[in-house]
């Protein structure tokens, strides 16, 4: 597997797991508000892409309005990938079960890693194939295998797993995007992707500011700290990480709302957090010696 600076490495893990982290609130957030769906993520989106961009301005004033001209085939590529990953989620989550949802998001570090290895040429490691698999397993050790669900709504969720592992290893080979352009464009592909599912735009004053949040804490910051983060590690290390979704988001729904996990969710949860940080110690600690 190609080596990375452990400076580097170190960086990139801390802002991919900040992503996974400000990503798996989607449940706290949604539970939160009174509005449906589609409008929440519609508003989500508005508020994402406007935070985004204020602090584009903010940071290189208006010149850097310029970067969106700048994107070029990558920058709009990731800004498609995340769009359809966004689409195909919703369309996913109304077709078939969460469950069924889950289980197909845990596969994720393999796609990845074969993607990685047909375009980056990057052989995945031994310990990161062994936790990605072991990850796997805490997985559906947590939602169960049940048969509930459309063969329809799982083909959705696998093109939004592979939608995801392209946004990972466009990020990796491409590291000259402009990472606040692309992020704008990302969220606001995402938000496009509700539309259809619209059944009207008004939402409870009430609302508002949780909503706000939710665009800048699962939108906005999530979709810049991944794309940050994961120019400097390896794609199926991207995706491992962000396994780390399926025990956190029931996590904070435990914590503000005292729905409590079951014991299999508990275990399973157990099961991707110790791999995910088996791997991490792995393959950080030997490449700082």
């Amino acid at each position: 597997m190609q080596t990375v600076p452990v400076s580097r490495q170190v960086f990139g893990i801390g802002c991919v797991t900040g992503a996974t982290v400000a990503w798996s609130t989607f449940g706290f957030f949604t539970l939160s508000v009174s509005a449906d769906t589609p409008t929440v993520l519609l508003w989500r989106g508005i508020f994402g892409a406007s935070s985004l961009l204020l602090v584009l301005v903010l940071r290189e004033g208006l010149p850097g309005i310029s970067g969106f001209g700048r994107l070029g085939r990558m920058g709009w590529a990731f800004g498609t990938c995340g769009g359809l990953a966004g689409l195909t989620t919703i369309m996913a989550l109304r077709e078939t079960s969460v469950t069924h949802v889950a289980v197909i998001f845990a596969t994720a570090p393999f796609f990845a890693a074969a993607i990685g290895w047909l375009f980056l040429h990057e052989r995945p490691g031994r310990s990161a194939v062994i936790a990605s698999g072991v990850a796997v397993v805490g997985a559906v050790t947590m939602v169960g295998l049940g048969r509930e669900g459309t063969l329809y709504g799982d083909a959705l969720a696998v093109v939004s797993v592979i939608a995801y592992s392209g946004l990972i290893v466009i990020s990796k080979s491409n590291p000259g995007i402009p990472s606040l352009p692309a992020s704008v464009l990302s969220v606001s592909f995402t938000t496009l992707a509700a539309v259809p599912f619209l059944t009207g735009f008004s939402i409870p004053y009430a609302d508002l500011p949780m909503l706000a949040a939710f665009g800048v804490v699962n939108s906005a910051l999530a979709i810049w700290l991944f794309m940050i983060g994961a120019r400097h590690l390896p794609a199926i290390q991207t995706a491992l990480i962000g396994a780390l979704e399926t025990p956190l988001a029931p996590f904070w729904v435990w914590l503000a709302f005292g729905v409590a996990p079951g014991l299999l969710t508990m275990v399973g949860g157990a099961i991707v957090v110790g791999a995910v940080v088996w791997h991490i110690f792995q393959d950080t600690i030997p490449a700082g010696r």
